[in-house]
């Protein structure tokens, strides 16, 4: 630590009231064993036998435990959240600390990460937009910065098909050249559109980092909590008058496949990761076990208050454009460059949610 000490442990459900300039650690750090130590040497970076530490960010989440999951079985992985405190944290967070503090660039210092695997980020619905600003956009810069400085080899950023917008002028179908046009159609992504270009910058000025930055479809499955997927197991569920736009989704296992897939080849770029298959929103919340809830779609301004109406069946503001205008995007880059193609059907992933009801 910066004074020469090493913070202890923090207890499983430690208080959120704790020192911001503490780490909190759930559990402490793990160590090999001599006879793991022995049957495996140190790592030296991408392309050794064993590829030194890896950091995974937003580890509490579903996606990111089921990519630790993966990764675990040839990498050392150290989880860290930086979303909030809770009383308890799964087996896949390592530490608990805010990136704009102190104690983060400690991490990096005692554990010497070769690769960063980010997919930590505050929703629009998580919280205010000041602290989402923080963690999201200031936050990332100077977990890219802790990065040059302590020479991480390979950054894997996760981004969203929502920086595209939902419009009515959309080509049938997105490539990753198809400008980001969210920020001015919609304020509640404006961070993801900044946290993605700081992310486009540093792929440029700094090809040392090997940045690959993907934009998945809507991501779904068992333990996912976003906000199409709460849609999805809810009972009741909102549409709209005369719209009923296509979507794509992608499985949870599917998505952290993608992931784990595109560290362990190492090909930086943008990319968009979608399967090719998709299903019009009505049809999918019938094939989800939802009820229709029809509201009014024009003007807009009656439609969203309408759907405010719902209370906890409502979706935030920003969704309802995009069931209104489809948002198909081009997944074949990414399936090319890395021999990729999804293990889970779509109505493998809706059935799913039809299990819930």
């Amino acid at each position: 630590m910066s004074d020469g000490k090493r913070k202890q442990p923090a207890r499983r459900g430690a208080s959120a009231a704790a020192s911001s300039e503490t780490v909190r650690r759930k559990t402490p750090a793990r160590r090999r064993t001599e006879a793991e130590a022995q049957a495996r040497p140190a790592g030296n970076g991408i392309g050794s036998e064993t590829r030194g530490k890896v950091l995974v960010t937003g580890a509490a989440g579903a996606l990111a435990q089921h990519v630790i999951a993966l990764l675990r079985e040839h990498y050392d992985v150290v989880g860290v959240e930086f979303r909030g405190v809770q009383a308890e944290y799964p087996d896949t967070v390592d530490y608990v600390v805010d990136f704009n503090t102190r104690p983060f660039e400690d991490v990096f210092r005692e554990h010497g990460f070769m690769a960063i695997i980010h997919l930590g980020r505050i929703r629009f619905t998580q919280s205010t937009r000041n602290r989402r600003y923080s963690a999201n956009v200031v936050g990332t810069a100077r977990l890219l910065r802790l990065a040059l400085k302590y020479g991480v080899e390979q950054v894997i950023a996760l981004s969203t098909y929502h920086v595209y917008g939902a419009d009515a002028r959309n080509p049938s179908l997105i490539d990753e050249e198809y400008p980001m046009r969210a920020a001015n159609l919609m304020r509640e992504v404006v961070d993801a559109v900044e946290l993605e270009n700081l992310f486009n910058i540093h792929l440029y000025k700094h090809p040392e980092l090997n940045i690959s930055i993907l934009r998945p479809c809507n991501i779904a499955g068992p333990g996912i909590n976003n906000e199409i997927s709460r849609m999805l197991s809810q009972p009741v569920a909102p549409c709209l008058f005369g719209f009923s736009p296509l979507m794509q989704f992608i499985h949870v296992e599917d998505m952290a496949r993608a992931v784990v897939r595109s560290f362990e080849r190492n090909h930086p770029g943008v990319y968009n990761v979608a399967p090719d298959d998709y299903v019009a929103y009505q049809d999918a919340l019938q094939q989800a076990g939802c009820r229709r809830l029809f509201l009014p779609s024009v003007p807009p301004a009656l439609a969203r208050r309408a759907v405010r109406a719902l209370g906890r069946y409502a979706p935030p503001d920003y969704l309802i454009d995009f069931f209104k205008y489809a948002v198909i995007i081009d997944g074949s880059l990414f399936a090319r460059t890395f021999d990729f193609e999804p293990e889970h059907s779509l109505t493998e992933l809706l059935s799913h949610y039809r299990g819930l009801k």
